[in-house]
């Protein structure tokens, strides 16, 4: 018996043929990789056999057959080579939940996959590593991977083949942020004061704000915020106003939107882990601030609001669509 391998649309197929090897063979269909073994003369011989699978539009080739060989076959013959997945743009998705146990095998494997890649045209390569295995880090820099970006649990890194520029996307360029103005019938404003703040904050009485959690919508965040600071309940009205700002928080730029929300309840209940006070303050009073009269990029978001509130401007309300670009649902903003 003999094993010959052959290239088939980024696989290696395994295929048996007639040997003079006496035993009992077995043949499986396996998903992914596994564990398979053959069984010689009544001795047992396990070895590990990964199987290749592509995404293709979103769709799997069909599983293949794998079948058992003679553990006297020889294996050098083959290269491993990393599961992957095609993206939209002529790159290749490592699938990390089946990269190799250890360093020096998965060294020798990006090695492979790096140079089957090229020969086929691939461009960008996208590595995501968990924490778990961030033993392997030092091991794709080698490579030519650079660091992308880092969220909790894990690190990206990525390899542009062709050399040259880059031309991959770059990582997150922006912290979203949003305001809450609210008022309620009396010309009261919501305001608090934060426990924790920049020191030419410290006593100021203002809106509740706050960042957008990871797949938040803008409208959601505002109302999500002036819920926990102070425990009001609301309805989402407009976006008045946004500002873009650079070079913010690490060299990142900063997009905060102005919401105006509609109050519809009235009894204040702070979160004491962030505010210190919240309370419901005339309009005049909060505006005379003098950290407010000082500042007239805030004061023009806060007369927007107000204008907003009497019906004097309005802004851009949340409509839900979807796009076929994605066929996903989102918001799109704007006036009606």
């Amino acid at each position: 018996m003999a094993l010959t391998t052959g290239p088939l649309m980024g696989f290696y197929n395994y295929r048996l043929s007639p040997g003079p090897v006496n035993g009992r063979i077995s043949t499986f269909t396996r998903e992914d990789r596994g564990s398979i073994s053959t069984i010689l003369k009544g001795r047992s011989t396990s070895f590990s056999l990964v199987y290749r699978n592509l995404l293709v539009n979103g769709n799997k080739f069909p599983k293949k057959g794998v079948n058992v060989v003679s553990p006297t076959t020889s294996f050098n013959t083959t290269q491993e080579i990393l599961d992957a997945y095609e993206d939209e743009y002529g790159g290749a998705i490592i699938d990390h939940e089946g990269l190799p146990s250890s360093a020096n095998a998965f060294s020798a494997a990006l090695q492979s996959s790096l140079s089957l890649w090229k020969s086929k045209g691939k461009r960008g390569i996208w590595l995501k590593l968990p924490e778990k295995r961030a033993d392997l880090v030092p091991v794709a820099i080698k490579e030519g991977f650079n660091y992308h970006h880092a969220e909790p649990g894990y690190v990206m890194l990525t390899c542009w083949i062709p050399g040259g520029a880059c031309m991959l996307p770059a990582t997150a360029s922006h912290q979203v942020g949003v305001g809450a103005f609210v008022m309620n019938e009396n010309r009261e404003v919501l305001v608090v004061k934060e426990k924790l703040c920049p020191r030419r904050c410290s006593g100021l009485w203002k809106l509740p704000t706050g960042f957008i959690d990871k797949a938040e919508e803008i409208y959601s965040g505002a109302i999500r915020e002036v819920k926990e600071e102070t425990g009001i309940d609301t309805v989402f009205l407009e976006v008045v106003a946004f500002r873009h700002a650079h070079l913010v928080a690490f060299e990142k730029s900063d997009l905060f939107f102005m919401c105006v929300l509609r109050p519809i309840s009235s009894e204040i209940k702070i979160d004491e882990k962030e505010i210190q006070a919240a309370r419901w303050m005339p309009f005049g009073e909060f505006i005379s601030q003098s950290f407010y009269q000082e500042d007239s990029m805030l004061k023009k978001a806060i007369d927007v609001s107000l204008a907003r509130c009497e019906n004097y401007y309005h802004g851009f309300t949340a409509h839900r669509v979807i796009s076929k670009f994605d066929d996903r649902l989102s918001y799109l903003y704007y006036r009606d």
